[in-house]
């Protein structure tokens, strides 16, 4: 039962991580004018990502010092996603046995 839990956590942190990803890359696009936000599906898919990644931001952009025009938040978050699955992984592992 344990097992599943680490199982479902692992996938949420997975998915949370491609979304990070993909709203990196979306916010690339439209600041280089390849996507135009004008669209109605294009502003509210933005809204959407911006909603679910802004409570994970906020905290790191708080901390980190101002660098002019780009933001480590994504990468600082993605980063400490990374630790959670390794501890979970471990914790799991040290479970199994």
């Amino acid at each position: 039962m344990e097992m599943a839990i680490f199982q479902v956590l692992d996938l949420l942190l997975r998915v949370l991580t491609y979304i990070i990803i993909a709203q990196a890359i979306i916010s690339w696009l439209v600041a280089f004018n390849v996507i135009n936000t004008h669209n109605d599906f294009v502003r509210s898919f933005l809204g959407a990502l911006d909603r679910i990644t802004e409570p994970l931001y906020r905290p790191i952009r708080r901390i980190l010092p101002d660098f002019g025009g780009i933001d480590f938040s994504p990468l600082v978050v993605l980063l400490l996603i990374y630790v959670v699955r390794i501890l979970l992984a471990g914790v799991a592992s040290e479970m199994a046995y």
